[in-house]
């Protein structure tokens, strides 16, 4: 069956793009590029490569950050007239990290339907391999530039118990890694993904402090996936109570419907103590 509706307005599509092997296209990724009207790509001669690639002949409108707002008019023109869009980034799924998400939200606000298809995305890629916990996780992108920006928004994330990824370029991976350094200390681990799903893939893994002291003496090269591990949660330090609270706390547990055991047993699990120390102070031996 055709993706494309029958309804009297078009439909945008959202197309993920390859991240770096182009056998990571989708079948139907492909199947929309050729039946829309359009593709709206951010940069229309990296896209041509791909189209050329799997011999898409779409008529392509370049659509980037410094030209939404004058396209998003004439997008919505068209698909109100019938005609359906795809909309591509360079690499990956539209809106994280590139272009997208205005064009989503005037299509809603218009009433024009919005189909996402699935696909590659650096970050979860990343995610998957990396040895850290896989959930929470917590998708930054990129950082900014300016070092005081940076370590501000750093500092908001210092105490995340997520793993929180982000995504930087080559020529700014030691800066940032210094600043990661200075506020999450040196000790926290971090993964390093560059290349992915291309021939020079890579994982780079170990403290902050190590990771940064590997990559000083190499050639960066490559884009980069930065995975730093979530805090550990705080211990919660055992109730301090005194013999005479914790006769009390057994006691309103009783009350409550508790056979003296099992109220007993509450008492020492919650205080991190011995059930039989527990027992004795509450029966005054």
């Amino acid at each position: 069956m055709s993706e494309l509706t029958s309804a009297s307005t078009g439909t945008l599509y959202l197309v993920p793009t390859p991240i770096g092997n182009l056998a990571d296209m989708t079948f139907r990724a492909v199947q929309v590029l050729k039946s829309v009207a359009y593709i709206a790509a951010e940069d229309t001669r990296n896209t041509q490569k791909l189209l050329n690639h799997f011999e898409i002949t779409t008529k392509q409108i370049s659509f980037h950050e410094h030209n939404t707002m004058a396209r998003i008019p004439q997008f919505l023109t068209l698909l109100k007239a019938g005609d359906d869009i795809a909309q591509v980034s360079d690499a990956g799924m539209p809106s994280i990290s590139d272009p997208g998400k205005e064009l989503v939200q005037a299509c809603i606000q218009a009433g024009i339907k919005v189909t996402p298809l699935p696909g590659a995305n650096a970050a979860l890629t990343a995610l998957i391999a990396s040895g850290l916990t896989p959930q929470p996780f917590y998708f930054w992108g990129f950082l900014p530039r300016k070092p005081k920006a940076q370590q501000a928004v750093l500092q908001q994330l210092s105490t995340n118990e997520a793993t929180t990824m982000f995504y930087e370029s080559p020529f700014r991976l030691l800066k940032t890694l210094a600043n990661m350094a200075t506020v999450f200390g040196p000790e926290r681990q971090v993964v390093l993904a560059r290349e992915l799903t291309k021939r020079y893939e890579e994982f780079i893994r170990g403290t902050i402090e190590q990771v940064s002291a590997t990559m000083a003496q190499r050639t960066i090269k490559g884009e980069f996936v930065i995975l730093v591990a979530g805090v550990k949660p705080t211990a919660v330090p055992p109730a301090d109570l005194t013999d005479a609270e914790i006769r009390q706390a057994v006691a309103d547990l009783i009350t409550a419907g508790s056979k003296p055991n099992a109220a007993i047993k509450a008492i020492a699990q919650e205080t991190a103590r011995q059930k039989q120390d527990i027992y004795k102070i509450f029966h005054q031996l």
